[in-house]
């Protein structure tokens, strides 16, 4: 059993404290990348189980705050700083609620569930082919010119454009 014990290699404290420890052991001015943090954990831990743990926990802490990123450089985040506000107009204000009023909670979004205890709806009747009105569009019915355009026809003149007139060619006869 003691054997087991000193064979077993060095348990990793949590990735963010090797991060924040790492971090503050570099003590960079303009912060610290991912490559110098991984590289100063390796130093003094040994070999990295995994390296995409890293980049998982280094943006897990930039999320929550903890951490800030800066041109490549992760950096402790300032306490003193004010907030990160996010993209787009902040919401509005909620007006307080008197105490002792219930509120109703949201209604929900989207198409109500179906209920199971209902009854089956009953089909819709199909119409009859011989009943009613035929399917699609109704058939055009060709009307008379004269009724169509009264007025087109009491004027006299034809509609549109007038045709180019063809200048009249005289033949012209050679002497010679």
């Amino acid at each position: 059993m003691a054997t087991e014990e000193v064979n077993k290699p060095q348990s990793l404290p949590p990735y963010p404290e090797l991060i924040l420890k790492a971090i503050e052991a570099l003590s960079e001015p303009s912060g610290s990348s991912k490559s110098a943090i991984s590289k100063y954990i390796e130093a003094i831990y040994g070999e990295l189980p995994d390296s995409t743990v890293l980049g998982n926990e280094l943006n897990k802490l930039k999320e929550s705050g903890e951490l800030v990123f800066n041109k490549n450089n992760y950096m402790k985040a300032d306490p003193s700083a004010p907030p990160k506000r996010g993209r787009g107009r902040p919401p509005k204000p909620k007006a307080p609620v008197p105490p002792g009023t219930v509120v109703s909670p949201p209604r929900p979004r989207g198409r109500p569930p179906k209920d199971p205890n209902a009854p089956p709806k009953s089909p819709k009747p199909k119409p009859t082919p011989g009943s009613g009105r035929p399917r699609g569009r109704p058939k055009k019915i060709p009307r008379s010119p004269t009724a169509a355009y009264p007025a087109a026809v009491s004027s006299g003149r034809p509609r549109g454009r007038p045709p180019k007139v063809k200048p009249q060619l005289t033949e012209v006869s050679v002497e010679s």
